[in-house]
């Protein structure tokens, strides 16, 4: 048997801005874009070389869902990031103007600097 987390929803405000920063500064495909409804659309985005999961950009919808942005896990980081070479993909990202909250460090399970994206998610870029 073989199973596999497939998407993961990330609560943006605005689809086009979370298009924008996942593919022009953290240089994600944009797998797919198409509209649903008058205002839904569904939207994944992956890192490049992955192939099983991508995440679902939902624009929130409602003051619930608004509170939830870039709060999914409550102040932790939630999402995490594998490169190929970490010191490539930091400094192309701080050349990018991405907010890292936690410079690099070396852990037990590698290097790793905490970003945010432009939502208030945190993210561990991992090397």
């Amino acid at each position: 048997m073989k199973q596999f987390i497939t998407h993961i929803t990330l609560v943006v405000n605005d689809y086009d801005e979370a298009i924008q920063f996942y593919t022009e500064k953290l240089n994600f495909d944009l797998v797919e874009d198409t509209w649903i409804k008058e205002n839904k659309r569904w939207v994944l985005v992956r890192p490049k070389g992955a192939s099983e999961c991508c995440l679902l950009l939902a624009k929130a919808v409602g003051e619930e869902q608004q509170s939830r942005i870039g709060q999914q896990t409550g102040g932790r980081v939630f999402l995490f990031l594998r490169t190929d070479d970490f010191w490539r993909d930091y400094h192309a990202m701080q050349d990018k103007n991405i907010h890292f909250v936690r410079e690099s460090r070396v852990e037990p399970y590698g290097t790793v600097a905490v970003f945010k994206d432009p939502f208030g998610n945190l993210w561990d870029l991992l090397g």
